[in-house]
């Protein structure tokens, strides 16, 4: 019996341009070389790495990059700390750099925050690659937090310059401004938070709602992935996540279902359009 499920896959979702534009640099290098060294994965999807890996990119640590001599390496869109620069001109190494320009322009307001000796206070991961390079611009001294419960009971500067990684909530960022200020702190907030991506939580609330079922499609490695499913989730219970077309259940589906397909800003499009054949197919 066939299910005759109605799949529809969200066109919003999928790469965020700064993945785009790191995807098509290191694609070109790859037609042209066969060969093209990237520092950490390209993006945090484990399918697409593999598809590029066929093509000849090399997913390199930065243990690997200090042995690495007289080679192109790329830079992926979260930036990287002005010490991976400096080990690239000692070893001869031609840096592809495919930095997210609102990342660069964020690293940019870190440094001259820095260098006139401000407070700096950034809202992100720990160990992100996109909060590494932002720390690497205050030589390791800026405070990075994931929630306000880490600031509590710890001496605080009067006066707070505040970032935030460029994927977190809007709604988030606001939130802990108001909260630092009814502590009595005055903060200095620079919203540099990516629309492309945190526009997608409202989308996503919309797109959820319409649907029987939804399929969510991410790399396990996805914060974005982790984040947005489950605001996913919280408008529609029936929601699942995947990260390879073969883990989708026919069980989850009763006949007929409106089933939606969504993803990350590391998914890429022909992963969803493998998945809604997955759905089709049953």
């Amino acid at each position: 019996m066939t299910l005759n499920l109605q799949v529809t896959i969200d066109r919003q979702s999928g790469f965020c341009f700064g993945v785009v534009y790191a995807i098509a640099m290191a694609e070109d290098i790859l037609d042209e070389e066969g060969l093209l060294y990237c520092l950490g994965d390209i993006v945090h999807n484990d399918a697409e790495v593999e598809r590029l890996q066929k093509k000849g990119l090399r997913i390199i640590t930065h243990e690997d990059l200090k042995n690495i001599r007289d080679a192109k390496v790329l830079i992926r869109a979260h930036g990287e700390p002005p010490s991976t620069y400096e080990i690239a001109l000692k070893n001869n190494l031609e840096l592809i750099d495919a930095s997210c320009p609102v990342v660069l322009k964020l690293q940019h307001r870190i440094k001259n925050s820095f260098d006139k000796g401000e407070h700096i206070f950034i809202y992100g991961k720990h160990g992100h690659a996109e909060v590494v390079g932002l720390l690497g611009q205050t030589q390791g001294q800026a405070v990075i937090f994931q929630s306000l419960d880490e600031l509590k009971g710890k001496p605080l500067p009067k006066q707070i310059t505040l970032y935030s990684q460029t994927t977190k909530s809007t709604d988030k960022f606001y939130e802990i401004k108001a909260a630092l200020e009814e502590m009595g702190y005055e903060v200095n907030a620079n919203d540099t938070i990516c629309r492309q991506v945190s526009n997608r939580d409202q989308e996503l609330r919309a797109f959820a709602r319409q649907f029987d079922k939804v399929v969510f499609v991410a790399g396990t490695k996805s914060s974005n992935g982790k984040v947005l499913y489950e605001v996913c989730k919280s408008q529609n219970p029936n929601t699942y996540f995947v990260s390879l077309p073969d883990e989708v259940r026919p069980e989850w589906f009763a006949p007929s279902d409106r089933v939606g397909i969504c993803g990350a800003t590391s998914t890429p499009m022909w992963l969803m359009e493998e998945v809604k054949a997955k759905i089709e197919s049953f």
